[in-house]
């Protein structure tokens, strides 16, 4: 009993949501869809309070090994709820303006929430693959959410049968794994592959690798993104840029980390081979873009090369890097795509890039919002973005990795064309003489998205003194090197 007890209090985060989620569902129930904004108030309140409790909780591991509480899963943790909380709102806006507010959609991110605690805590390849599918599962509900709509449908039944694949390529992988190494925890795992290094313990690996790599959308396993983002309804494609992003980098670097940690130039190569890949399709993809969440998932795809970057470092110093830039990425990304929830002309969202023109004379401060984050996606100095590519490329660089790190800030030149776009359509362009002023934002979207901007420049230089503290600290025994 004394074990299950601790097991549980490390646990705490994750059960507060889950019985959370399944209260919030009765209440769903029982009340029926006029409960869809009580159910999202109470959901921002629980995520809040599991952000909590996952940081005051104790460190430590539990259920034999399966369940890990450090300071990297208590800081991802943090930032995954976080950031769950606010798609929360900003999908009650979305709702409220599309007419289609169901309680359903807070209580989905919750459990996505849940399956995300998982993987940042996974010990070993079955709570691994119990997280993944956990959040996934609500993921693909999420990208079809909109039931009505034939692209968001598409969206979702592009992602299950994608994502069904991926699953596979797990499954497989961590099949060649314990067949070979006796084992599922990462600890056992690492122990067998100092001892015993061997080609089929590294093909499972390279199968793990895909898996995760689909996860994370990065080249090329990314041929879900484009058409996903662009389907999907635009609170939940800026949840899934955010957190589930975080949870499953984070579980990237732990499994490589903690199982095998002696493999290191055997992954790191891998790992590189997938970086370069994201940055040619994502620099390169988005420019013939013009629809706005397609372009941004090609974004998307350039930047997860940036961060898979720093875990191929295979150093604290990487680590750290990666965790930096996720973070300051994640805040960049919310706050994009807060503020076009809060645009619309004529009466209809905002989808096209080419709807941006003329926005200076309509909305000037969002227009000033808009071209802060833009420039801190593109890594401009001194805007947070820059300094997320600057640990990582530090990163890189200090393990001898110095040629990526040249590819990676070469493709961040051409990727800054799509994004100067932007900026030269709002303030140069005129407005097409058919467009009526711009409606009246949502307060809650318009106020997030002007929040993030703020923190990107110049709050971001008073940010770095508490993040860059705490990133050192979630990174502590990181290292293959």
């Amino acid at each position: 009993m004394p074990d299950l007890s601790q097991a549980l209090t490390l646990a705490a985060s994750e059960l507060t949501l889950a019985i959370g989620a399944l209260v919030l569902l009765m209440v769903g129930a029982f009340i029926g869809e006029k409960s869809a904004r009580l159910v999202s108030i109470l959901s921002v309140a629980l995520l809040i309070a599991a952000a909590a409790v996952a940081a005051t909780g104790p460190l430590g591991t539990a259920f034999n090994g399966a369940y890990v509480a450090d300071p990297l899963a208590i800081y991802a943790k943090v930032a995954i709820y976080l950031a769950s909380a606010v798609a929360v709102v900003l999908g009650g806006g979305w709702m409220q303006r599309t007419g289609i507010a169901r309680f359903e959609f807070p209580i989905l991110i919750v459990l996505a929430a849940v399956g995300m605690g998982m993987m940042v805590s996974s010990g070993d390849l079955i709570s691994l693959y119990v997280g993944v599918e956990l959040h996934s599962l609500a993921l693909y509900i999420l990208a079809a959410y909109h039931r009505d709509d034939l692209k968001a449908s598409e969206a979702g039944l592009k992602y299950f049968v994608l994502g069904a694949l991926s699953s596979g390529l797990l499954l497989y992988g961590s099949s060649l794994i314990y067949g070979f190494s006796g084992s599922m925890h990462f600890e056992d795992i690492a122990a067998y592959a100092t001892a015993n290094p061997g080609p089929g313990l590294i093909f499972g690996l390279v199968f793990l690798i895909c898996g995760l790599a689909f996860k994370v959308s990065a080249a090329p396993f990314h041929m879900w993104t484009p058409d996903v983002y662009e389907g999907a309804p635009t609170p939940v494609v800026a949840f899934f840029t955010t957190a589930p992003k975080m949870a499953a980098m984070v579980l990237f670097a732990r499994a490589l980390s903690e199982g095998f940690l002696q493999a290191h130039d055997q992954w790191a190569q891998v790992l590189i081979l997938i970086a370069l890949a994201s940055f040619v399709v994502g620099a390169w993809g988005g420019l013939a873009q013009k629809d706005i969440q397609r372009l941004l998932a090609y974004s998307s795809i350039a930047n997860i090369g940036y961060a898979i970057l720093g875990i191929a470092a295979g150093t604290e110093q990487g680590l750290q890097a990666m965790v930096m830039f996720m973070t300051l990425y994640m805040i960049d990304t919310m706050g994009f795509f807060a503020i076009l929830l809060s645009l619309s002309r004529n009466g209809r969202p905002i989808r096209k890039i080419a709807d941006l023109a003329g926005l200076k004379k309509d909305r000037p401060v969002t227009a000033i919002a808009i071209t802060v984050l833009s420039l801190s996606v593109l890594g401009m100095p001194p805007f947070s973005g820059f300094w997320g590519k600057y640990y990582v490329f530090g990163a890189a660089a200090s393990a001898g990795y110095w040629m990526v790190a040249a590819a990676g800030l070469v493709a961040s030149v051409v990727a800054a064309f799509y994004y100067l776009r932007i900026i030269k359509l709002m303030w140069f362009d005129a407005a097409p003489d058919d467009v009526v002023a711009t409606d009246k934002a949502p307060v809650e979207a318009q106020w997030i998205g002007w929040a993030c901007a703020a923190f990107s420049f110049p709050l971001v230089i008073v940010g770095l003194t508490w993040l860059e503290p705490l990133t050192r600290i979630a990174a502590t025994g990181f290292g293959a090197k």
